[in-house]
């Protein structure tokens, strides 16, 4: 009966030295619960997923069943970490140099996103109302009121163009010849 004892626990000490070292997590990764981009399994992943995995994960195929986003690097015990300088919005994938505020050419690549989102809203309106304007001097007939309106649209739609178009050629003399801002130039 002692020796039965003994053998038990001579049995559990090997066997507790000896798990302690064999590693399980080769066998099978480990995930985190959610990716930068909402998906959190087992929901679906949201509408947008693969446009937001494409901008932030842009060395990974976008399929959810592989769950790439999601896997565990062993050696670092973290889930991928997304490219630098990218950041998914409402609007789309804004990619900018801004690794660090530090960088040479960072503010200027901030300010070129943002100026050429400024640029096709602004594009964007002032086509609206080039159309309307037309509109107005093609259906005014014999109307002076109504075709000096239409005309007036007309010129205030390229008037607001061709401004807002002098204000960065503006901007970018400022900031690269006056300011010298690293990345204007």
């Amino acid at each position: 009966m002692v020796r039965r004892y003994i053998g038990v626990f001579l049995f559990l000490l090997v066997l507790c030295t000896i798990l302690p070292k064999v590693s399980f997590a080769a066998t099978s990764p480990s995930y985190a619960t959610c990716d930068m981009c909402g998906y959190c399994p087992p929901s679906p992943p949201p509408t947008n997923w693969k446009n937001c995995v494409e901008c932030l994960y842009p060395n990974i195929t976008p399929d959810p069943s592989t769950k790439d986003t999601l896997k565990i690097d062993p050696k670092t015990n973290l889930p991928p970490a997304i490219a630098k300088g990218r950041q998914y919005t409402i609007i789309g994938c804004i990619k900018t140099d801004l690794g660090s505020f530090s960088n040479e050419g960072a503010a200027q690549s901030l300010v070129s996103v943002l100026l050429s989102l400024i640029f096709e809203i602004v594009g964007g309106v002032a086509f609206l109302y080039l159309l309307y304007g037309s509109f107005l001097i093609t259906t005014s007939q014999t109307d002076e009121q109504r075709l000096s309106k239409g005309k007036n649209i007309v010129h205030s739609a390229i008037i607001g163009l061709v401004f807002s178009l002098l204000s960065v050629f503006i901007i970018k003399i400022l900031a690269a010849n006056i300011l010298k801002i690293p990345g204007f130039g």
